[in-house]
């Protein structure tokens, strides 16, 4: 089985999407997020812009192999928000997003079917509005050599596609490196091979 090193992501904050239905004004936004700081300054944002609004519900994804998610009804009826909207961040396959849908009551109930509906539309057209890019899981290390090996060692890391972060190339050198998840295991068997060479995973 091939070893899954790629994700889809969004790397920009989605258009303003608006869905209506019976008077009710549903806005659905999508932002890239890596961290729970980052969901609670976008819904903090969120409830300033629309201060007016009746309900700001939302479902988030983050990670690359330990997912995690969260949806959020935010006193709509059980599922008919929260879940619906992150049916979508499935649907689509994306991961480090936020979507929030924000509902202006129009005065008309929509029943719990009419909910769903506007919930995942609103989140669909957010998703349809931002450009998703495929990103690849990506590990980093760190390898510590004499000055006497460092061309060796570079040549490796570029063989293997490896990028750069930081080096410090003096008699002591040390070079942290990032590589795609699929190539890094052999990398790292080489340098574990390769005397003088020490190498640790960050």
């Amino acid at each position: 089985m091939e070893l899954k090193d790629t994700y889809k992501t969004i790397t920009s904050p989605s258009e303003e999407a608006l869905f209506k239905d019976k008077n009710s004004k549903f806005f659905g936004y999508a932002f890239p997020v890596k961290t729970e700081d980052d969901i609670k300054l976008q819904m903090e944002k969120l409830k300033k812009d629309h201060y007016a609004a009746r309900h700001w519900c939302y479902a988030y994804q983050l990670g690359t192999e330990q997912l995690r998610y969260r949806a959020n009804d935010d006193g709509e009826p059980n599922n008919s928000a929260g879940m619906p909207i992150y049916g979508q961040i499935q649907s689509f396959d994306v991961t480090n997003i936020l979507i929030v849908v924000v509902r202006y009551f129009g005065g008309i109930k929509l029943g719990v079917s009419g909910l769903i509906n506007a919930y995942r539309t609103a989140a669909q057209m957010a998703l349809e509005n931002v450009s998703i890019t495929e990103k690849t899981i990506d590990i980093d290390y760190s390898i510590q050599f004499e000055y006497k090996n460092m061309s060796k060692a570079l040549r490796l890391l570029k063989d293997n596609e490896a990028e750069i972060i930081s080096q410090k190339l003096e008699l002591d050198c040390l070079i942290t490196y990032s590589i795609r998840k699929s190539k890094a295991e052999q990398l790292f068997n080489i340098f574990e091979n390769f005397h003088g060479v020490a190498i640790k995973k960050l």
